[in-house]
């Protein structure tokens, strides 16, 4: 890379990542500092140190994989994990260079989104509030999550509770905060 196209990658004002298989071969300094991480120390990492637990690693893994493989690119707004501990929420963005194959070789982007509100949430909740910021209805989600529907009703119902919200809009408003 020359300099100037070195200093567009270095200073983009979004964390940009080049994957093969799921394993990090280039990222930017935004996307290090956004993960709390150094960028040296995510070359060659998987991409599982980024996620809080084994089963969260392997179900984003399917998360647009139709997409990628129909048309090439996908997009989404998830919830991502700092080093040292904390949520925040992006937009994700990933473009498959191989659609045949489409994890054999990604560019993405992750753009945070408004500081989200200081909360807690357990693993089933973060899937269902990924899932409600897709778009997905609670019977989608529970087909996604091998669960039943009534079970992501019952995580959605608690989360409106929690957060004295009235509806899923508003719930994933107040947890990304603003600028969503």
């Amino acid at each position: 890379m020359d300099s100037m196209e070195q200093i567009a990658w270095d200073q983009a004002p979004v964390g940009l990542v080049l994957s093969e298989q799921r394993v990090i071969r280039a990222c930017n300094m935004p996307f290090a500092a956004m993960m709390g991480r150094e960028r040296t120390a995510l070359i060659g990492q998987s991409f599982r140190v980024l996620y809080a637990s084994d089963q969260e690693f392997d179900t984003v893994r399917d998360v647009g994989m139709t997409a990628l493989h129909d048309h090439g690119v996908y997009s989404d707004e998830r919830m991502m994990h700092r080093a040292g501990g904390g949520t925040f929420w992006v937009r994700f963005r990933a473009r498959t260079l191989t659609p045949e194959a489409p994890l054999d070789r990604v560019v993405m982007s992750y753009a945070p989104l408004a500081r989200a509100e200081t909360s807690r949430l357990t693993p089933r909740e973060r899937d269902v509030v990924a899932g409600l910021a897709r778009g997905l209805t609670s019977k989608e989600i529970a087909r996604g999550l091998g669960l039943s529907p009534r079970s992501i009703e019952d995580v959605r119902a608690r989360l409106l509770r929690k957060h004295a919200v009235r509806n899923a809009a508003e719930l994933i408003r107040r947890l990304a905060g603003p600028g969503l």
